[in-house]
């Protein structure tokens, strides 16, 4: 008996320890937090530094003294988990980055953000794919099959392009934000989803009938992970509409908003579909309707709270992506042959660089044939800028690389190791090296604000504030001069309709929203049922 009494003892003091070392970890970590966001914001004029980069040095010093100070044992304040990050995590990033964005300028690029997002993406991840194995072979690092190979294609074709989109500014470079943004979005998923494709074929014995149900499967992961986004939030709009939640509470209104966008996120996973794509157009349906069902107050928290949430979580991942890199525990398995894991960075930099450039000016300039105005055309600069953009890696690589060669951040293995460590430097590389060069780089391509052509869209664009007021394919300005008249005319043959594919789409699918979506659903130009606010009240509306 006294034995089992002293058992639960030594169990409930180890238990109260490791909380305790939990807790000061955390209180740590949120002091970090804190300290990031107020350099931070210090730095904001700075004409290098950006909030990313701030994150991951300050988890790199602070790695670098909690190693010192354990005697070399340990690094981290919280041990890397894949479910934090693309559970948690990732989340709120891509839902705000849907709910934020421009639908014109997202709806008109599309054909193109979907060229450099999807067909970019399967370009760049065979380059490498291709690259790499090559390499790998001759220096001899440890067995990797086919699987792995490809898996090293889809880590590094997953780009990071938040250290741009801080730099690039939505009201004064519309084309270019969009399409790097799009871009990033587009290529996150399918990334994620090649990835988990990858993982679940036998790629041993790979034929024509493998190929064709692989590729079956990714277009089938794309369209049905897209529509159970646009339905997730159709659901929101509808419920919202019919109960205006609002007049009773408004904490209800922002919190079944929250929910229901995180639950498309999680029913998206719980069907093996990607939870990023859904996320991403439940959030632009939810800006499109749900958003003008609710009372003033509601719309404003819940911009603030969205963008709010994403922004933390962005810099959460930088200052652990910094901490994780000190990782002695990793490093220790390659101390023997530094100059190996060297290498094969500097291969992957390599390839990441050609990678890059290979799909982003041939499918520039093939976009740009089917341009008929000129403004609406990529320039060579702009075209410079897209390929810098994606040439940063962040936690999208590391997570997928910790999937592949790692279990839960441990391995015990050299060549596992080697490929963990090589991701590392890739990330902190492409990221502090790259992203310092960002500022600069812009402002020499484009020295005079927007670039040429750009004016007429931002004169139909409103502000970034009110981005989420407009149709999907066209401004307020568009839409009201069709009611008053100027309506764009049906295209006589298949030629007109070819030659404005945009205008003719936009009109359709005005006339499609405004006599069947917005009676059922909501949106602009939605007059709640009753009065939940005082301007309501004064007939007010916030736009």
């Amino acid at each position: 008996m006294a034995f089992d009494l002293s058992s639960v003892v030594s169990k409930l003091q180890m238990v109260s320890t490791s909380d305790h070392a939990s807790v000061v970890s955390m209180n740590l970590f949120v002091a970090l937090l804190c300290a990031c966001i107020v350099i931070g914001h210090l730095l904001e004029e700075n004409r290098w530094m950006n909030e990313s980069i701030t994150a991951l040095l300050i988890g790199l010093c602070t790695g670098v003294i909690i190693l010192l100070f354990s005697g070399g044992t340990s690094s981290r304040l919280l041990v890397f988990s894949e479910d934090l990050f693309f559970i948690y995590l990732l989340p709120p990033i891509i839902f705000n980055a849907g709910f934020q964005v421009k639908k014109k300028q997202f709806f008109v690029n599309f054909m193109t953000i979907m060229l450099f997002g999807a067909i970019g993406t399967l370009i760049s991840c065979t380059i490498i794919t291709l690259g790499i194995s090559q390499v790998l072979e001759r220096m001899n690092i440890g067995p990797l099959e086919i699987g792995d190979y490809l898996a090293i294609g889809v880590i590094f074709a997953a780009t990071d392009s938040v250290c741009t989109l801080q730099v690039l500014n939505q009201d004064e470079t519309p084309l270019l934000y969009s399409l790097v943004f799009g871009e990033g979005v587009v290529n996150d998923a399918t990334s994620v989803v090649l990835f988990n494709a990858i993982k679940s074929f036998d790629l041993e014995q790979i034929d024509l009938s493998i190929a064709l149900q692989f590729l079956g499967n990714f277009l089938y992961l794309f369209i049905t992970s897209t529509l159970l986004g646009v339905l997730s939030g159709l659901l929101s709009a509808y419920i919202i509409k019919k109960l205006y939640i609002g007049r009773h509470s408004t904490d209800r209104e922002v919190a079944l908003m929250m929910l229901m966008a995180y639950l498309s996120y999680m029913l998206a996973e719980l069907c093996y579909l990607s939870g990023i794509l859904t996320v991403f157009f439940c959030g632009i349906v939810m800006s499109h309707y749900t958003w003008h069902n609710v009372t003033e107050s509601s719309r404003v928290t819940t911009k603030h709270a969205f963008a709010t949430l994403s922004f933390v979580a962005e810099i959460f991942i930088f200052l652990y992506v910094g901490m994780d890199a000190m990782d002695i525990e990793k490093w220790r398995f390659v101390s023997d042959s530094p100059g190996t894991s060297v290498a094969v960075s500097s291969v992957l930099l390599g390839l990441l660089l050609v990678g890059r450039a290979a799909f982003v000016f041939p499918l520039s300039f093939l976009s740009n044939l089917f341009k008929k105005s000129q403004s609406e055309k990529l320039s060579f600069r702009q075209q410079v800028i897209i390929w810098w953009a994606g040439l940063m890696r962040g936690a999208v690589s590391i997570a997928l690389a910790y999937n592949q060669f790692t279990m839960l951040g441990h391995t015990q293995l050299r060549t596992n190791a080697i490929m963990i460590t090589s991701t590392i430097t890739v990330v902190l590389v492409s990221t502090v090296v790259f992203g310092l060069m960002t500022k600069p780089l812009i402002r020499l391509l484009l020295p005079r604000g927007p670039p040429k052509g750009t004016t007429s869209m931002i004169s139909t664009d409103p502000p970034t504030p009110k981005s989420v007021t407009i149709p999907l394919l066209g401004s307020a300005q568009e839409s009201e001069a069709d009611i008053g008249g100027h309506e764009i005319h049906r295209p006589g043959s298949l030629r007109a309709l070819l030659s404005t594919p945009t205008h003719t789409v936009h009109r359709f699918w005005r006339k499609f929203d405004n006599a069947f979506m917005r009676p059922v659903f909501g949106g602009r130009g939605f007059v709640p049922v009753e009065p939940g606010s005082p301007s309501e009240r004064n007939g007010h509306q916030w736009r």
